[in-house]
């Protein structure tokens, strides 16, 4: 596949988009131009051309009017339309593994090239390290001077530290959504509503809180056992639907097995959303107090 991109300074939504459709597996040749005849002689043009039809092998937004935006706002760059089209193919067919790869990485680059906001900082002075900055300064400073061999020497760097990052992006989102299905299946299948029971230990929050209003705790397997740990209210809210007991606070060891009169009581935190034991009867008991006592 022959594609050609902008010559002069390079910028992370098409760094990035190369990167993906290097991804892709066919053997890619980058051809950096702005002359007509030699962007009219590739496959694909990349943030170049003055056109957005995948069809046609154009992936620009620079034409009057742009290339769109999504449902929430965010415009589309060259990374997000190369990312529109090959997204679900790059993730082995899974859309919903494209979409969450959309929203971590993809969105947040097209709308630093887009002018578009969507962080703010709260520190005056104080920004973060984005992967728009990480290419960015990869680029010639003012006072340096370039060969076009160095300069080619900076964007292929550029073009080795994003294709990683895509790749680990995938894998990452693709681990969520399995996890998202486990959880699903276990929610499905809870024998009482308000306890969610998991054989393995993965991130439930997302789901159990949107999906599963009865649930008040979750059971899961720890590396000292298992865990019985309370849903919050919200994502990210320290407030739960049902704190454990009071009692329980802060105690472990003997203290706790005392109190809760469960021998293999390990742990209770202070904060009163997780409770640990060596052994499965164990937590179940422990559940079936908090149901009832907390």
């Amino acid at each position: 596949m022959k594609v050609a991109t902008h010559n002069g300074s390079f910028h992370a939504d098409e760094v990035f988009a190369l990167a993906a459709l290097a991804l892709l597996g066919e053997p890619i040749e980058i051809v950096r131009t702005r002359d007509a005849d030699a962007l009219a002689a590739v496959d694909v043009r990349v943030d170049v051309g003055f056109a957005s039809d995948p069809a046609a092998g154009d992936f620009d937004h620079h034409q009057k009017g742009g290339a769109g935006e999504r449902a929430n706002g965010v415009r589309y760059a060259s990374f997000g339309l190369v990312w529109r089209e090959y997204g679900a193919r790059l993730c082995d067919g899974d859309a919903d593994v494209a979409g969450r790869v959309d929203q971590s990485l993809v969105q947040g680059v097209d709308a630093n090239d887009t002018g578009q906001v969507v962080v703010a900082p709260i520190l005056d002075g104080v920004r973060p390290m984005t992967v728009s900055g990480m290419i960015g300064g990869l680029n010639r400073r003012w006072d340096e001077q370039l060969s076009p061999a160095e300069e080619r020497a900076r964007f292929d760097e550029a073009l080795a530290l994003a294709g990683p990052i895509i790749a680990r992006e995938i894998a990452s989102a693709a681990a969520q959504q399995r996890a998202v299905r486990i959880v699903e299946a276990a929610v499905s299948a809870a024998r009482d509503p308000r306890v969610i029971e998991l054989e393995r230990d993965v991130p439930w929050k997302e789901v159990v809180v949107a999906q599963a209003p009865a649930a008040l705790f979750v059971v899961y397997p720890k590396r000292q056992g298992w865990g019985l740990e309370a849903v919050p209210r919200e994502l990210g809210s320290f407030t739960n639907r049902r704190d454990l007991p009071e009692a329980w606070a802060g105690l472990d060891g003997p203290d706790l097995a005392r109190v809760t009169g469960v021998d293999d009581a390990l742990f209770a935190h202070a904060k009163r959303f997780l409770v640990v034991a060596t052994s499965r009867a164990a937590i179940d008991a422990l559940a079936e107090q908090a149901l009832r006592d907390a």
